[in-house]
C-alpha cells in the first residue's frame, strides 16, 4: 500500500496516476491498535450495508466490516460485539464503558457508551 508523506494510506487518485483497479482501498475507518474495539470514521456519508475498510495504523494492516447503522463522519464504529460492561477501546486509551449492547458495525456514541469518571 503506498503511504503518504504523513504515514496514512493514500486514497485512490491522491499523488498517483495509479488506475481504478489498483489494489489500494478507500480507507472508511482509523484505528491505532488492534486492540481498539472502536475505529474513528475518516470519510462522509456511511450508509448501513457499506462495507467498510478500517487501517490499523501501528500494524498498517486494513480489515473490513459491514456498517449496520449510517455513520456520521468523527463518530465512532464499533469494531466487535461488546455487552453491558465492557471497556471501550479507542487509539489504545479505555474512553468508557459499554452501557447497551453494541454490534460490530454500528454507530457507537453517547446512547451506548459512558464515561467511567462518573
Amino acid at each position: 500500500m503506498s503511504h503518504t508523506a504523513a504515514g496514512a494510506p493514500q486514497q485512490p487518485g491522491e499523488g498517483s496516476s495509479a488506475s481504478p483497479s489498483s489494489d489500494r482501498k478507500t480507507i472508511h475507518i482509523v484505528l491505532h491498535e488492534a486492540k481498539d474495539t472502536v475505529g474513528v470514521a475518516v470519510v462522509e456519508g456511511i450508509k448501513a450495508g457499506t462495507q467498510l475498510n478500517a487501517w490499523i495504523m501501528d500494524d498498517d494492516e486494513v480489515v473490513t466490516i459491514s456498517a449496520k447503522q449510517n455513520i456520521p463522519i468523527g463518530h465512532k464504529v464499533a469494531l466487535k460485539d461488546m455487552a453491558v460492561g465492557d471497556t471501550v477501546f479507542k487509539y489504545g486509551v479505555d474512553i468508557g464503558k459499554v452501557v447497551a449492547p453494541i454490534r460490530a458495525g454500528e454507530h457507537a456514541h453517547v446512547h451506548n457508551i459512558k464515561t467511567k469518571r462518573w
